[in-house]
């Protein structure tokens, strides 16, 4: 097992330096869902929650969750999204939230794939809570990520 890059000789919390390397085309994949009622299901169907359109709203904060990582996650370094793709759908028992996140940089994008993921179901959640009391947030992953050397 390798050495954690975040914790410095002496212990202490440390920003990895990734100034020497080369910057890739980068992305990452997360997942999650969001366990809600079959009623609770319905009235997000015909948009009948008094907060608006829980689908879209949940995108969009999801996206904006994905430019402001670094701010939330104290070691993250500040990239420069390319993309940031939120789709949340209704599943058989809730929502889920699939996150596409994209850079050209030097440090992977998996951080802000899976803080939209987070950020999209606790929108959900937030948007939902006054007519379903057993909402679970679970599973939230990153499914993949990749780069690519720019050529």
């Amino acid at each position: 097992m390798g050495e954690f890059s975040h914790i410095d000789k002496d212990g202490k919390a440390n920003m990895v330096d990734v100034g020497d390397k080369t910057p890739q085309i980068r992305e990452a994949k997360a997942t999650g869902i969001i366990q809600l009622e079959p009623r609770t299901i319905e009235l997000i169907k015909e948009n009948a929650l008094k907060k608006g359109d829980v689908l879209t709203i949940a995108e969009i904060a999801g996206i904006q969750a994905a430019k402001k990582t670094s701010d939330l996650i104290p070691l993250c370094h500040t990239l420069q999204i390319t993309k940031a793709e939120v789709k949340c759908t209704i599943v058989e028992n809730g929502v889920q939230a699939n996150t596409r996140v994209k850079c050209i940089g030097q440090t992977g994008v998996e951080m802000e794939a899976l803080t939209a993921a987070s950020v999209a179901l606790l929108t959900v959640y937030d948007m939902c809570k006054a007519v379903d009391k057993s909402m679970t947030i679970v599973g939230i992953t990153l499914l993949e990520k990749t780069k690519i050397d720019i050529k």
